[in-house]
């Protein structure tokens, strides 16, 4: 397989990304298509449709046996259980069985809403989404549409993950830093944010985390359900 499209998002490492797609509405992405790809009639109809679903590629996660990260995977080097974050880091579950990006073939599958597309541009059709859960630069391998009739379930038991509770966090922000942003961009980054970007086994008060979003570096710490950022600063 070859890549179709690379994303673009806020995101310029794997840290602070929403664990899955849809978290958090109003975050923006887009889709490029590849020069190979770049033909309007390929993305014909799919504007008469609300999501699609993105099919990628785990980049930022390709290993090989002597644990490098390089171009490329060894499918021999796959580990049977993960450890989700969600539950703690401490307890494994089958690969199969989570969402874990650590797998046999490296393969994301994201359901994320169009918000419009526009079909003429000198870099071919743009696909402008929302709620998407991809790092900058991650490449796209498929595009279909999502077919409510078919890809709903909504009595579906879930497993492990219909025993979590959602875990939001209060977010402030000192207004010096509140003004770098329009407020549709600070709405975006305070959403995330909401979401505990930490590691789900890490409650070190004292700690100061770090995020990259858009061309900022973000910083912060959490105490007892209160996320509060301490600096902000220009990459």
């Amino acid at each position: 397989m070859e890549p179709i499209a690379i994303f673009h998002s806020p995101f310029k490492s794997k840290f602070g990304i929403p664990r899955q797609s849809g978290l958090v509405k109003d975050l923006k992405g887009t889709a490029v298509f590849l020069p190979k790809f770049r033909n309007a009639d390929a993305v014909r109809g799919l504007e008469q449709f609300d999501y699609i679903w993105l099919l990628w590629e785990f980049s930022a996660n390709r290993r090989f046996k002597d644990g490098s990260v390089s171009c490329g995977t060894d499918v021999d080097s796959w580990q049977p259980t993960v450890r989700p974050p969600r539950l703690g880091g401490n307890k494994s579950m089958g690969v199969f069985a989570t969402r874990s990006p650590f797998r046999p073939n490296p393969i994301g599958l994201s359901s994320v809403r169009i918000d419009f597309i526009e079909k003429d541009t000198p870099q071919g059709p743009l696909i402008h989404t929302l709620g998407a859960d991809l790092m900058d630069g991650t490449p796209i391998l498929d595009i279909k549409p999502y077919i409510a009739y078919a890809d709903s379930h909504e009595e579906a038991r879930c497993g492990f993950v219909d025993s979590l509770e959602d875990n939001v966090l209060d977010v402030r922000v000192p207004d010096k830093y509140e003004v770098l942003f329009d407020s549709e961009r600070f709405e975006m980054l305070r959403n995330v944010l909401s979401l505990d970007p930490r590691p789900a086994y890490q409650e070190d008060p004292e700690k100061t985390y770090g995020m990259p979003f858009e061309d900022y570096d973000v910083h912060f710490k959490v105490d007892e359900g209160v996320l509060t950022v301490v600096d902000i600063a220009r990459r």
